[in-house]
């Protein structure tokens, strides 16, 4: 193999511009996923810092879903350690809970909320990480991406409300009987990987009244179950969203029958930059996996949550 060290400094701000990639040649495989693997490292805000309080994680399991029903799923709650019952927190959902509320995974999204609320670069943020479905009778013994969540594509590739709804409906109301959280729409948001990306916009997208922020990592806007329509649907025919969304996306991302991902970004920067909207997008040379959005985490939560201060 051959090895190519390239600086990521032009993708990256902030406490990244330091930050290097290493680009890997592999072996011929198949066209669904290229043949180039990239590493981005990760910055000081992904990493424990001595004094920073540390919030706490629980782990919670829902099978009593009207809106999905016969499925079963575990999640995950993120109280920080600021949190005060006595003031409403801002919100922030996570799809493929278990990807981004470990602390050594891809994103280490615990551990940047820890630091990004110590320093006051985002508000206080109750976290609720919810895994996909499952129409098996029991969960599997541990939380991860095998065996796939058989419901996982009908959830978040679908476009239409009822994920959001799901979540309004179940899954929120069940955290708000324990939790303070705001009711103000600009203070939610939400965010995802590959379908978990696109499920993101579409729950913004179908309810706006309810999340306003968009977080999606290499995002699925190809055509699964039709998310390939969103470019066009954002250019014209439908009323223009207060929508805030960041969008990240590696070049050698999939290929493959149901479209090519990195083209499916472009199209969608386009067309929000076409409409106006309130976006970021930070290309990579990465491929589909959480590496380079999980090195972006802090930077996107910054970018995000600007300017944003919780009701009084």
């Amino acid at each position: 193999m051959k090895s190519l060290l390239l600086s990521a400094a032009p993708l990256l701000i902030g406490a990244l511009s330091a930050t290097f990639a290493v680009v890997t040649l592999a072996p011929v495989v198949h066209a669904e996923e290229p043949a180039v693997e990239v590493r981005y490292e990760y910055g000081p805000d992904s990493v424990r810092k001595e004094g920073v309080p540390q919030g706490t994680i629980t782990e919670h399991v829902w099978g009593d879903s009207k809106i999905f029903p016969g499925t079963l799923r575990r999640y995950w709650i993120y109280v920080p350690a600021q949190y005060d019952a006595a003031k409403p927190a801002a919100l922030m959902v996570f799809q493929d809970g278990h990807a981004y509320s470990r602390e050594r995974g891809e994103f280490r999204t615990p551990i940047v909320f820890d630091n990004l609320i110590h320093e006051g670069a985002m508000p206080v943020t109750i976290g609720v990480f919810v895994d996909p479905g499952t129409t098996q009778p029991e969960l599997p013994p541990k939380p991860g991406w095998e065996p796939k969540p058989e419901n996982r594509s009908v959830e978040y590739d679908t476009l239409s409300p009822d994920y959001a709804d799901f979540l309004l409906t179940e899954i929120l109301p069940e955290v708000k009987k324990t939790y303070n959280i705001t009711d103000d729409p600009d203070g939610h948001a939400i965010g995802g990987i590959s379908s978990g990306g696109i499920c993101a916009f579409t729950a913004a997208w179908e309810r706006p009244d309810a999340f306003r922020k968009v977080l999606s990592h290499v995002g699925s806007f190809a055509n699964i179950r039709g998310g390939d329509r969103y470019p066009g649907m954002i250019r014209k025919g439908h009323d223009k969203r207060p929508m805030r969304i960041f969008l990240q996306d590696g070049s050698h991302d999939l290929d493959n029958a149901h479209g090519n991902w990195w083209l499916g970004n472009l199209q969608m920067e386009a067309a929000l930059k076409f409409a106006e909207y309130d976006y970021k997008f930070v290309p990579g040379e990465g491929a589909h996996n959480g590496n380079h959005g999980g090195t972006l985490m802090p930077e996107s939560l910054r970018w995000l949550w600007r300017d944003y201060k919780l009701p009084e």
